[in-house]
């Protein structure tokens, strides 16, 4: 009655639906003196109320915002979107596990990076010839963020990505004014 969907297309509000009618289908099992009339209505209710919120999201797009969200760009040519990472609470560990899952070893692989209403990430690359240098995922490399710089050369800001040349020093970042730093990689990615 709820319709086809896999576990995997469900969005939160979805999930929700199920968790209650599995709550207004379970108390009637394990109470014998509550009766099962109102759990059937409270079942048809949520199923009610469910599939004309589906109807009303099928036909108007802010409806649909709310419910279910909006995708958010996570990375723009190959730094952090600051606008994604400062509206949620995305954890920069996972989402780079999210990215190691594809074989990313750096930031400057990835053209554009979108974290979807589903929760899953899309990704799309850079091609091997324009793969720039860029913010290490991979934890043994991010972990060596520092403020101080003691081999100059290519930088990313461990907070943004934002990929700049220092000399032996500190350096604030001009993107998000951080003052931790990685070394760059640069290598193209395997596939």
């Amino acid at each position: 009655m709820s319709g086809k969907r896999g576990i995997r297309q469900l969005s939160l509000f979805e999930v929700a639906i199920i968790l209650s009618l599995g709550s207004a289908a379970g108390d009637p099992m394990m109470t014998e003196d509550m009766a099962i009339i109102p759990s059937v209505i409270v079942f048809l209710t949520i199923i009610l109320l469910y599939r004309t919120l589906t109807f009303l999201t099928a036909k108007r797009e802010n409806i649909e915002k709310l419910v279910e969200g909006k995708p958010i760009y996570i990375v723009e040519d190959g730094m952090l979107a600051l606008e994604g990472i400062k509206r949620d609470t995305l954890a920069k560990d996972e989402f780079f596990s999210e990215l190691r899952q594809y074989g990313i070893e750096h930031l400057g692989q990835v053209k554009t990076a979108i974290l979807e209403t589903s929760g899953s990430v899309s990704v799309y690359y850079f091609p091997d010839d324009s793969v720039k240098p860029g913010l290490p995922i991979l934890p043994k490399l991010y972990e060596k963020r520092s403020p101080k710089i003691s081999i100059s050369g290519l930088h990313a800001c461990s907070f943004c990505g934002n990929v700049v040349s220092i000399q032996n020093d500190s350096h604030k970042c001009m993107r998000c004014e951080s003052d931790e730093w990685v070394e760059t990689l640069s290598s193209k990615r395997i596939v």
